[in-house]
């Protein structure tokens, strides 16, 4: 079977039915040892078609048209060497929300929810309001919004170094009509508004070092933006400068909260330890049973 199906040519070929294509096309994604074959092809089918992807498990027997064939057959064609599913259709569901991406952000991935699980349930500890809240590193803006629709009373402002990250994080503003949101082109707190003082401090830094790059996914290395994922040789040159700043930005009784690796999570302890503003900080673990998330209250 070619990586290019095409639609029926002669009558001794079977039709390229959606069914037929979803079995095809998660065959090849498994040869390629590419993770959740099925879901890829159902996805990339989906959006190719214009239809919700449930729609596909009602219309077994229908045959795409040329149009949409000649969409997916591209798309999978660049999935099979890499390409992120969430690029190439261009969006990536988070948190039960739908928010646009392009490869000047990281994708949201399910480890992140746990920073908002965390920052909803810590919110409850204010009776003030607005409830501030910084998001440092806000990349498509997955964080700060989520926290904006599911907090009462926020007010929200990412940050990120990167103005293309900033432009992906406004658009997601304005599809979620978010208005409790603002975004700010800024290194850290570089640019924070001087009168803005945070409750919560969320972030998803960039945690991984240079020396462990032969490590990671060459679907993440090769096609998600470097300044997002690596911060030095060890991967803690972001950490340390977010704690410290951290420390003296929040007021008595606020919270850091941020994902790390499990690879640098002691080391990401150390220093939130070494950190005397701080009360001993929290872990969190992921779904997977990891250490994901540190929470951190000021003195």
């Amino acid at each position: 079977m070619s990586a290019n199906p095409k639609p029926q040519t002669a009558t001794t070929e079977q039709p390229w039915t959606i069914k037929r294509l979803l079995d095809w096309t998660t065959e090849f994604f498994h040869s390629k040892q590419l993770d959740s074959s099925r879901l890829s092809a159902e996805i990339l089918l989906a959006e190719a078609m214009g239809c919700p992807r449930i729609q596909l498990y009602t219309q077994f027997d229908i045959v795409p048209d040329e149009t949409a064939l000649a969409s997916y057959r591209s798309w999978v064609k660049r999935h099979a060497k890499g390409e992120p599913v969430a690029y190439l259709v261009g969006h990536k569901e988070f948190f039960s929300l739908k928010f646009s991406v392009d490869s000047n952000v990281l994708i949201p991935r399910p480890e992140t929810e746990h920073v908002i699980l965390t920052a909803i349930e810590s919110a409850k500890r204010f009776s003030h309001s607005p409830i501030r809240i910084s998001d440092v590193g806000t990349g498509s803006g997955c964080i700060a919004i989520t926290l904006a629709k599911h907090i009462d009373n926020s007010q929200v402002i990412g940050l990120d170094i990167s103005p293309e990250a900033i432009n992906v994080a406004h658009s997601n503003v304005d599809l979620h009509k978010t208005q409790n949101v603002s975004l700010v082109v800024s290194d850290l707190f570089e640019n924070l508004p001087g009168e803005f003082k945070p409750d919560i401090i969320v972030s998803n830094p960039p945690y991984i070092g240079r020396n462990e790059v032969d490590t990671v996914d060459a679907s993440v290395k090769d096609y998600e933006p470097d300044i997002a994922l690596f911060a030095g040789d060890d991967g803690l040159e972001v950490v340390r400068r977010l704690v410290s700043d951290s420390a003296n930005l929040l007021s008595s009784g606020g919270i850091l909260i941020f994902e790390t690796s499990p690879i640098v999570f002691d080391d990401c302890l150390k220093i939130v330890d070494s950190e005397s503003a701080f009360s001993e900080p929290e872990v969190i673990k992921d779904y997977s049973n990891q250490r994901r998330v540190i929470q951190a209250v000021k003195k």
